[in-house]
């Protein structure tokens, strides 16, 4: 009885250790240059043990980049919600802020902008970033028009429109020869983009 009561609870550890072993490896060799035996010995189980938790690589690669975008998205709500009483668009600017300053950790560039797609495909790389990214500026928007900031409007096409614009401009700043004016250029921009998004008084 013991032993199935634990079972579970020793299950989830083994998959936590895979990942926690998996996620340094693929951030610093890239998916293609981590193999299996090499994660197992670095978590301490067997091999069998992986493919027990893990259909194959993919599978625990995108459990390690799911990983990554929860611990992002929180990060970056608690930066927007934190500075939100002191005003609506000061809010914004913590998350842009939050928002490209995560985006430059080199961990989240090799892990999320660089082998994501290639590891998982096009399809479902998109799929699980957008599914973070694009509810955390839901969230936001939501807060902006519920402020009266944003005009009443339908929410997830903007909240898409706005994880495009976060998206690019964290490309185009990971890879500027200066990063630093990069940001800060790329920062004042986005918070000008939703400047303009919000009502005329």
């Amino acid at each position: 009885m013991e032993s199935k009561r634990t079972q579970p609870a020793r299950s989830a550890a083994t998959r936590a250790a895979l990942v926690t072993a998996a996620r340094p490896l693929f951030a610093e060799r890239g998916y293609a240059g981590v193999g299996t035996d090499e994660i197992a010995r670095a978590a301490g189980v067997s091999r069998g043990a992986l493919y027990h938790q893990f259909a194959g690589k993919e599978e625990l690669f995108a459990a390690v980049y799911e990983q990554v975008e929860a611990e992002l998205t929180a990060e970056i709500d608690v930066a927007f919600a934190d500075a939100f009483d002191a005003g609506p668009m000061v809010a914004v600017q913590a998350g842009i802020d939050a928002w490209l300053r995560a985006s430059m950790n080199p961990e989240v560039q090799r892990i999320v902008l660089i082998e994501a797609p290639a590891a998982l495909g096009w399809e479902r790389w998109r799929e699980i970033g957008r599914r973070y990214a694009v509810g955390l500026v839901e969230g936001a928007v939501s807060g902006l028009i519920s402020a009266g900031v944003f005009e009443p409007q339908p929410v997830t096409p903007l909240a898409h429109l706005l994880v495009g614009a976060l998206e690019e401009g964290t490309l185009y700043a990971a890879r500027a020869e200066d990063r630093e004016q990069a940001l800060r250029e790329v920062g004042a921009a986005l918070l000008r983009l939703f400047e303009g998004l919000a009502v005329r008084t």
